[in-house]
């Protein structure tokens, strides 16, 4: 039994060293978690009594497991925006044609049907969201980002906000014509949409009354649209021509008080244009003023826009992935889920970054990132193998100290019995 103790020590001593040169090989790997050798001592059976135990001889050494350390890696930067890090507790939840695994590996990209998947092409999963974009946590599924055009949305509200000084003159010619600058004061622009995202130029023009104190009148214009006295055709602001404004003597808007309707005739403007018409949306000019000051806008909002064009991707740290367009809008497409298990450890590898749950580590927890004990998403970035080079060149010197002092030992005892063969 003099060669059971070297010769286990050689085979732990292997292992060691098999698993210390496995970390060394994947510290560049994203999302790899070191492993960890650990040993335990063998002693072999006793049958004549509990008293031997205090004078038997342990017969070596052997590794009890190969554990996995889970804590944190370092976070670095990518300029992937499909990259994501999780920092904190989680695991990726990949789906292989059913087969459920879990991975820290955040490198994802886009197939050729918009699935997130990573380079072994096996799908992200996560919450898809519904036609208004909110999303659906009843149950995980493959994540897959709409990459077409968001649809245009026909203006409904208009919000104008202005001062209207109050010291202005009324203009020197009384009758408006969109032409002649000398019969209007103050002449500014603003956008809406047509049903298929056209842009329109709605230009207002602002007349100080020269009878009534206080008083205001707003005419407007569609994409310069006028007859040839200068009024503009094809629009009405509230059922006529133009609208009164009045202030009260505190510069107050008294009236209109209310959102009123523009009702704008596209097909009289562009009859080629093909947009629904009349296109109606509301102007408010609650927050108008008459002060003393210089005219000046101070809001000027619309909630149509033009169709877009996916420009990129952004992920919160909820895991909330919002599509960028071109025409300044954002759309949700989906959120990343993360899985939480009782005891990581338990978990089994089965490479390519990897696991999946077995008894030991118990059910998977799966939800929303940021939420409970699940750590948060960082997008355009990527986890580190939580390896320390230095620490691992280390235990690399001391387990080829292991092996040769065990090998010393085999050789001690070969040495012993050579003696005895040559009494």
């Amino acid at each position: 039994m003099g060669f059971q103790q070297g010769l286990s020590g050689l085979s732990a001593a292997s292992t060691n060293l098999d698993v210390v040169g496995n970390n060394i090989a994947n510290v560049n790997t994203v999302g790899y978690k070191q492993s960890q050798a650990q040993f335990t001592d063998i002693f072999a059976n006793s049958l004549d009594g509990a008293g031997s135990s205090r004078t038997q001889v342990g017969i070596g050494a052997r590794v009890a497991t190969v554990a996995q350390l889970f804590n944190q890696g370092d976070i670095a930067p990518t300029n992937n925006p499909l990259d994501i890090a999780i920092n904190g507790q989680g695991f990726f939840r990949m789906n292989d044609n059913g087969v459920i695994s879990y991975s820290r590996n955040g490198q994802f990209r886009l197939d050729g049907n918009g699935f997130l998947t990573d380079a072994s092409g096996i799908n992200l999963t996560g919450y898809a969201p519904d036609a208004d974009g909110n999303i659906n946590t009843a149950q995980p599924t493959n994540l897959q980002l709409s990459t077409s055009d968001i649809s245009p949305r026909v203006t409904s509200t208009f919000n104008l906000g202005f001062n209207l000084p109050s010291n202005a003159d009324a203009p020197a010619v009384a009758t408006f014509d969109a032409n002649n600058t000398q019969s209007f004061n103050e002449k500014r622009s603003g956008v809406f949409f047509d049903s298929l995202g056209n842009d329109h130029a709605f230009t207002y023009y602002f007349q100080k009354s020269g009878a009534l104190a206080n008083t205001w009148d707003m005419y407007a214009s569609v994409d310069g649209a006028l007859d040839p006295t200068g009024v503009p055709i094809g629009v009405t602001l509230d059922g006529a021509a133009s609208v009164t404004l009045t202030f009260d003597d505190n510069g107050i808007l008294t009236a209109p008080i209310a959102p009123f309707n523009v009702s704008v005739d596209l097909a009289t403007i562009n009859p080629t244009l093909g947009a629904g018409s009349p296109l109606v949306f509301a102007l408010d000019l609650t927050t108008a003023t008459q002060f003393g000051s210089q005219f000046g806008i101070n809001l000027a909002q619309s909630d149509g826009y033009a169709s877009g064009r996916l420009a990129g991707f952004t992920t919160s740290p909820e895991g909330i992935i919002q599509g960028n367009y071109s025409n300044g809008q954002n759309k949700t497409l989906g959120q990343v889920v993360l899985a939480s298990f009782v005891n990581p450890q338990g978990l089994n590898p089965i490479g390519d970054g990897r696991w999946i749950e077995t008894p030991s580590s118990g059910q998977p927890l799966v939800g929303q990132p940021n939420s409970g004990t699940l750590g948060v998403l960082q997008a355009s970035a990527v986890e580190s193998a939580n390896v320390d080079l230095t620490s691992e060149l280390v235990k690399m010197i001391t387990a080829q100290r292991m092996y040769q002092a065990n090998a010393k030992t085999i050789e001690t005892q070969d040495a012993i019995l050579q003696t005895l063969v040559n009494l």
